[in-house]
């Protein structure tokens, strides 16, 4: 059976550390379109989104970069 102590030292560094939050413009800059279309896929559900305290959209850099992978493979 695995003990908390033992699964902590398993994990690696890149399991402990926070996947980093992208705002809409630096989306869009990745993928080349407006800010406006990162929205709009957001409300549509293709990409998922985090809402700040503010209520602003933050998306996950490494959902947005395997959705990448996804359309250059295509």
């Amino acid at each position: 059976m695995l003990r908390i102590q033992d699964r902590d030292q398993t994990m690696s560094t890149q399991d402990a550390l926070p996947d980093t939050l992208l705002t809409p413009g630096e989306v869009a800059a990745i993928f080349r379109v407006s800010p406006k279309t990162v929205t709009r896929w957001a409300r549509a559900g293709k990409i998922s989104a985090v809402r700040t305290l503010g209520g602003h959209r933050r998306f996950r850099a490494s959902e947005i970069h395997r959705c990448l992978d996804v359309l250059e493979a295509s």
